[in-house]
């Protein structure tokens, strides 16, 4: 599904190819797929004759500026979402999704003044577009956490340590992968409590989340981890047979001797 690296990757084709261009005319045919009471009519009044004027990123949030004063559009890609500029496509790598183009399930766009378009393909229909998202409801960005904004997110919560930084209140972008990868790194049980995660365990779990980025941002995507999600392969820093468990309502995977 796309995590953070796969929208960063969305957000700079939008960035590049979708800005300064004039909107003529809004399509938005699945009301399901508008969140927030936002409407098409509200889009296309919101829309029509303005311009893109920046394409932000806030976790796992896209954020499309307008030339109309206080008026944004916020994308979120779901589990299979990918955005598509005048043919040029980032978001889902579909790994887990078809990678057919089909036109039913473009669920949002728009089309500009010049021929050209932006549309928001999802298959599985989990993505959402709305006008003026709170983005106060995002924790920190997982791209920019400071070992701090880590401290903070953890603080004295009892829930298991992969499920408060998979809260994106608490941290924003990280997703199923990109935790396990992380928490793999680290050695930390996804499991244990994020109270019982000492402030050595802290600075190196945020070491490994901003390698995971770095890292895998480099590869092509979460997807790339060097962490098998596959309990035939084994664990490949220190050969144990991998486990396999439900977390936070996620498959889980982990090394049951390093990781504790």
């Amino acid at each position: 599904m796309p995590e953070i690296l796969e929208v960063e990757s969305a957000r700079e084709v939008l960035d590049a190819h979708a800005l300064g261009r004039e909107i003529v005319k809004v399509y938005a045919p699945d009301a399901w797929f508008l969140k927030r009471g936002t409407t098409a009519a509200a889009l296309r009044h919101a829309l029509v004759g303005s311009s893109f004027t920046g394409a932000r990123r806030i976790g796992k949030q896209i954020v499309l500026d307008t030339s109309t004063p206080s008026v944004s559009v916020g994308v979120h890609l779901g589990m299979s979402g990918r955005v598509i500029v005048d043919g040029k496509e980032a978001g889902d790598p579909l790994v887990y999704a078809s990678n057919r183009a089909v036109p039913k399930w473009h669920r949002f766009g728009v089309y500009f003044a010049d021929g050209g378009s932006f549309m928001l393909r999802d298959p599985r229909r989990l993505g959402a577009v709305e006008l003026d998202p709170d983005e106060s409801r995002l924790g920190p960005d997982a791209l920019t956490l400071t070992a701090r904004q880590l401290d903070h997110a953890l603080g004295t919560s009892t829930a298991p340590v992969k499920a408060v930084l998979m809260d994106q209140h608490r941290i924003a972008g990280l997703g199923n992968l990109l935790v396990d990868e992380a928490l793999w790194r680290a050695g930390i049980d996804p499991v244990r409590m994020a109270i019982d995660v000492t402030p050595d365990e802290r600075r190196a779990l945020h070491k490994a989340i901003r390698a995971a980025l770095r890292v895998l941002g480099r590869r092509g995507g979460s997807h790339t981890g060097d962490l098998p999600r596959d309990l035939d392969i084994p664990c490949p820093r220190d050969g144990a047979a991998l486990q396999r468990r439900t977390v936070a309502g996620r498959t889980t995977y982990s090394c049951p001797v390093h990781q504790r």
